[in-house]
This record gives structure tokens, sequence and C-alpha cells, in this order.
């Protein structure tokens, strides 16, 4: 066709990697050499799975004093994310590559985490303390984070971003188009709240689904599952070392003394370019 840009011809635009982690997938796009200039528009215009890429969550890397990578975070609606766990892990395995270290610090919203190779080709990455004060999760009242008072007595968490736990008999038969926007919305939650539903299997094994802030049901979700394995432990539930099942594949989360370590696998899928034109469209 005429004017159609073939890949030998395709020149300038914005490099990036499509990587997932058990499904959860981002659009990672470099600005440590170069600078890129986000907006909410152009989060939008990439996240659309039809008109643009598609992700979860797109990452913006950065250079940082203080750590071997900065990381920011955005969700499909154009908003920032403070954490998100499984691509921290995707971003961590690029400078594990990159770098050759085996141990690595990640500079985030959240603060400073540490990451590591964990081998097999996983990775582990401490996600930090919960946050457990109703006015960090945030709240937006003083209630009991065990037990909040809402149908179905759900659990609530900070994991530099907030969730709403619930802990029912039958995950799979839920629908999470219908729930999940419900309680993501709730006026319990000023800042709206992730939203993820537990069965436990044993004292040891989650089955988890999730509802992503942002409006979306996703195949997995690290902050969710961290503080998920927070709820259940705090409500009796299960030990502090927990497998959390979901529908993409398998986390190992283990709230220890220092934080809540997350360990799983990470996939780069491919690598491209957004075409000027495509960038240029953007308003």
């Amino acid at each position: 066709m005429a004017g159609m840009k073939t890949l030998d011809t395709l020149d300038g635009g914005l490099p990036f990697l499509k990587m997932h982690g058990l499904g959860n997938d981002f659009v990672i796009l470099d600005a440590r050499k170069a600078d890129v200039p986000m907006t909410a528009a152009m989060a939008r215009a990439i996240g659309h799975r039809y008109f643009g890429v598609g992700f979860d969550q797109l990452v913006v890397l950065g250079n940082s004093e203080d750590a071997d990578v900065d990381i920011t975070f955005w969700n499909t609606d154009g908003s920032t994310a403070g954490a998100c766990g499984n691509a921290t892990r995707c971003v961590a395995r690029i400078i594990l590559d990159e770098t050759g270290k085996s141990e690595l610090t990640l500079r985030t919203e959240r603060g400073l985490l540490s990451a590591r190779e964990a081998g097999d080709g996983l990775v582990s990455v401490n996600m930090g303390q919960p946050q457990l004060d109703w006015q960090d999760v945030p709240l937006a009242r003083e209630v009991d984070l065990v037990e909040l008072p809402i149908e179905g007595a759900p659990g609530a968490a900070g994991m530099g971003n907030p969730h709403c736990v619930f802990v029912v008999e039958d995950v799979e038969s839920l629908d999470l188009h219908e729930l999940g926007p419900v309680y993501e919305h709730h006026e319990l939650y000023p800042e709206r709240t992730n939203v993820e539903f537990l069965q436990i299997i044993d004292r040891h094994t989650i089955r988890m689904r999730v509802w992503e802030r942002g409006g979306l049901p996703t195949l997995a979700c690290g902050s969710g599952a961290c503080a998920s394995a927070v709820v259940a432990h705090r409500k009796g539930l299960t030990e502090r070392n927990v497998t959390i099942k979901l529908d993409g594949g398998d986390l190992q989360i283990d709230w220890r003394d220092d934080g809540v370590w997350m360990t799983g696998p990470t996939q780069l899928v491919f690598s491209g370019v957004l075409s000027t034109d495509f960038l240029d469209k953007i308003e």
C-alpha cells in the first residue's frame, strides 16, 4: 500500500518492551537515557488493546541517585499507581540481566525495595511492610482493618496502594465485572481500591482472583497477592508463608520481619517501537 511503513523503513518513534508476570502484562518504557514525556492521555492511548498496545500497567524506568533504577507505574485509565508487584519483578529481571548483579535496589513511590535472583528463572522482590493503619491504606475513617464494616467483612491492607480483601467459599463462581466496580468505588476508599477475592485451600495455599483499581480484572496482581496473604494471616486463616494461586499462575508470598517477599516468574514477550504517527495523534 502506498505510504505504508514497513519494518525496514520505520524510524524514530518510542521503543518499548512488552512483558508479563503470570499474565499480568506491562508496557515498559526506558527514560534513563532519553526523556519520555508521559501524560495521562498517552497512558490511555498506549493501554488501549485495540487502538494501542494494551497493558494492565505501564512502567517508566528512570535514573535514581540511591537505587539501581527508578520506577513509575501508570494505569490504563491514565492514573498513576503507587505499587505493582508483578511489574516490579519484571523490571528487576531487566536490571538483573543488564547489570549481572544478583541483588538490586529499586526506587518506587513506596520507597526503596530490594530484589534478588531466586533461581530457576524466578525473581524475588521485598514489597515492604504492609500498611495497617487506616490513614495509610488509606480509608475514609478509622475502622477495624481485619473486618471492615462492609457486607462480607473483608479485610484491608495497603502495599503502596489500597486493597480490599474478601474471603469467599467459591471464588470461581464470582462475577468480577459485576462485583469489582462496586467495591473499587466504595465510599470507605477515598482513592478507590484494588479488590481481591480469596478461597482458602489450606493454611499454606490460597486461590485468588482480582479486580484492579483502574477498572479491569487481571490474571495476576503482585501487590494484591501480598495484601491477601497479610489479610488472610491476620484473620487467622493461614500461615505467613503461602502459595497464592492466581488465574495466571502461582506466586510465593512470605511475610517476614523485614517485609512481604514475593517470588515468581517473568516473561519478555516482545520489543517494539511506538510510531511517531501514533504518538503525534495523542491529544
